[in-house]
C-alpha cells in the first residue's frame, strides 16, 4: 500500500490543490455544479463546479438517509480511486457531517476508505506494466468542522492501524504460493512479533510429530514444503480483560490434494490462507491499539498437494486431541488443520475462540460473495462479532448447528469422517467438526470463503486478496 500521509484541517483554503466537495443527495443549497454534468450527489458521482469563488469538484456521497458507516467508507475509497488522476487533493466533508451518526466511528471509516481504496499490489510488476501518466502523490487533506478537529486526529491514528493491518494481510494473500510458502509465513511472523513486541513460538516439522499435530501433518504428507504451526501472543500492559485465542487457516496453495480440484478451481487458491493472514495482521497492531485482552494467535499453515506421499481418500488421522478423523476428500483439507490449532488453543486456557477459514464453496453457496457466514456455540459472541463487522463493513449472517446434524459427519471407522452429506450443509457439516474440538470454551467460526476475494477493483477492494475479517478482529477487541 502506497504511504499516504493524511492531514486535518478545518478550513478548505489549500492552494494549488484540488479541492473535492463531498455532498449528498438531496443536493443542499448553495452547491453550483456545473449544468453540462447534471449532478445529482449519487454515490461515486463527480462534476466540476464553484463553491463560493473557489473552483471544486464535487464528490457525490449517496442519499443522506444512507449514509452509514459503510457508506461513508465507500465515500472515503471513491475519492482515493481519483489521486492518481489529481494528485494530492483536499476532501471538504463539512456538508455531510450533520448526517454522521457517530463521529469517531464515521471518520475512522472515512480515513479506512481514503487508505485502503488506494491499496494495490504492485511488488511483482514492472514499470512498463504500470498505470501511465499517473500523478504523483503522497498526502490528503481533509477538512472538518473546527469541533471535530481532535476526534479527526485521533480518528486518523486508528484509521491508519486498521489500514496497515489490513494492507498486511492483503499482501500475504496476494504473494504467489511459489515464495510465500509456510515457512516464509513463519519467517513473516517473526518478524512481526520482533516489531510489535509480541511473543511467538513456531512447531516445525518434527515439533509437530513430536506433539502430535496429526491434522496437520496428514494435510501436509503431499508436499515437500514443511508445514508450519505457529502462535504469536499478545498481553496488555494491565490485567486483562478475559484470554483470547484467534485461528487462522493458512493452507498457503490448495491443489485439493488427491481429491484434485480442475484446474480453475485452482488459480486462486493462493488466497486459501486468508483466514491466517488476518490472524497474524491483527495481532500486528494491537499493542498499537492498546488492546486490553490477553490475545494468543495460531495459524496453521502447509500446503495440500498431491504425490506418492499424500494422504488418501479413506485414510484416518489421528488429531493432536486423540480424536480421530477419516478423509473421505482431501479436498476438505481446512478442517483437518485447525482441529489442531483449536486443540492447542483450548490446551492453553483460551475462554473465547474464534476462527477465521476459507472453508466451504457450500458458504459462498448461501451467502455469495461478500457476506460471511457465522457459526458459534454462545449467542452473545455473535452478537458481539456481527457488531463489530458492522463498525468494519464486514457482514456476518448466522447459520445454524443443529445437533441433529451431527449425524452427516458420523464415519464407520473412526470418530468423525470429514464429509457431511452430498449436496447437504456442507457448512454445517464443516463446522461441526470444528466444534468437536473447542471444549466448553466459547467459539465462533468465521467461514470466510466468499469475502476472502475480490474478484475486481472495487470500493475500498483491489482485485486480489481483501483481508477480510482484520478490521472485524480489531474492532471486537479494541473498540
Amino acid at each position: 500500500m502506497r504511504d499516504l500521509k493524511i492531514s486535518v484541517v478545518v478550513t478548505p483554503e489549500i492552494s494549488g490543490l484540488p479541492n473535492f466537495v463531498a455532498v449528498g443527495r438531496p443536493i443542499p443549497d448553495g452547491i453550483g455544479a456545473s449544468d453540462v454534468w447534471n449532478f445529482r450527489g449519487d454515490a461515486s458521482e463527480i462534476a466540476p463546479g464553484r463553491l463560493g469563488d473557489r473552483e471544486v469538484v464535487f464528490l457525490g456521497a449517496g442519499a443522506i438517509s444512507d449514509l452509514d458507516s459503510s457508506a461513508v467508507r465507500s465515500l472515503g475509497a471513491s475519492f482515493a480511486r481519483r489521486l492518481p488522476k489529481f494528485g494530492n487533493s483536499v476532501l471538504d466533508i463539512r456538508y455531510l457531517a450533520d448526517q454522521f451518526d457517530e463521529v469517531s466511528s464515521s471518520l475512522v471509516a472515512l480515513f479506512e476508505g481514503i487508505l485502503l481504496g488506494n491499496y494495490r499490489y504492485d511488488a511483482l510488476r514492472s514499470k512498463a506494466s504500470l498505470p501511465e501518466n499517473e500523478a504523483d502523490f503522497s498526502s490528503v487533506t481533509v477538512v472538518v468542522p473546527s469541533e471535530w478537529l481532535d476526534a479527526a486526529s485521533n480518528s486518523a491514528n486508528v484509521a491508519k492501524l486498521h489500514a496497515s493491518a489490513t494492507a498486511l494481510a492483503r499482501d500475504l494473500i496476494n504473494e504467489p504460493a511459489k515464495t510465500m510458502t509456510p515457512t516464509r509465513f513463519a519467517d513473516v511472523a517473526t518478524e512481526v512479533a520482533e516489531t510489535a513486541g509480541l511473543a511467538i513460538r513456531v512447531w516445525d516439522e518434527e515439533d509437530a510429530k513430536r506433539e502430535r499435530l496429526g491434522g496437520l501433518l496428514g494435510v501436509a504428507a503431499g508436499s515437500e514444503q514443511p508445514p508450519r504451526m505457529i502462535r504469536l501472543t499478545y498481553r496488555p500492559s494491565g490485567t486483562p480483560l478475559g484470554k483470547v485465542a484467534l485461528v487462522g487457516k493458512g493452507i498457503t496453495f490448495d491443489s485439493g490434494g488427491l481429491s484434485l480440484k480442475p484446474p480453475g478451481g485452482m488459480e486462486a487458491m493462493k488466497t486459501d490462507m486468508s483466514g491466517a493472514a488476518a490472524v497474524l495482521a491483527t495481532m500486528s497492531v494491537l499493542g498499537a491499539l492498546d488492546c486490553q485482552f490477553e490475545v494468543n494467535g495460531y495459524m496453521a499453515l502447509t500446503e495440500n498437494l498431491p504425490s506418492g506421499t499424500a494422504t488418501k481418500p479413506g485414510d484416518v488421522l489421528t488429531t493432536r486431541s486423540g480424536k480421530t478423523i477419516e478423509v473421505l476428500n482431501t479436498d476438505a483439507e481446512g478442517r483437518l488443520v485447525l482441529s489442531d490449532a483449536l486443540t492447542l488453543a483450548v490446551e492453553d486456557g483460551a475462554e473465547q475462540v474464534v476462527d477465521l477459514a476459507t472453508l466451504t464453496g457450500a458458504c459462498v453457496v448461501a451467502l455469495g460473495g461478500e457476506i460471511a457466514g457465522i457459526f458459534s456455540n454462545d449467542e452473545t459472541l455473535v452478537a458481539d462479532i456481527v457488531a463489530a463487522g458492522e463498525i468494519a463493513g464486514e457482514p456476518y449472517w448466522q447459520l445454524p448447528l443443529p445437533k441433529r446434524y451431527r449425524k452427516h459427519i458420523d464415519s464407520e471407522i473412526a470418530d468423525m469422517k470429514n464429509m457431511g452429506e452430498p449436496g447437504a450443509a456442507g457448512a454445517i457439516a464443516a463446522a461441526l467438526l470444528l466444534q468437536e474440538f473447542v471444549g466448553d470454551a466459547k467459539w465462533a467460526h468465521l467461514d470466510i470463503a466468499g469475502p476472502s476475494r475480490s474478484n475486481k477493483d472495487v470500493d475500498i477492494f483491489a482485485k486480489g486478496g481483501t483481508g477480510f475479517g482484520t478490521r472485524t478482529l480489531l474492532a471486537w477487541l479494541t473498540d
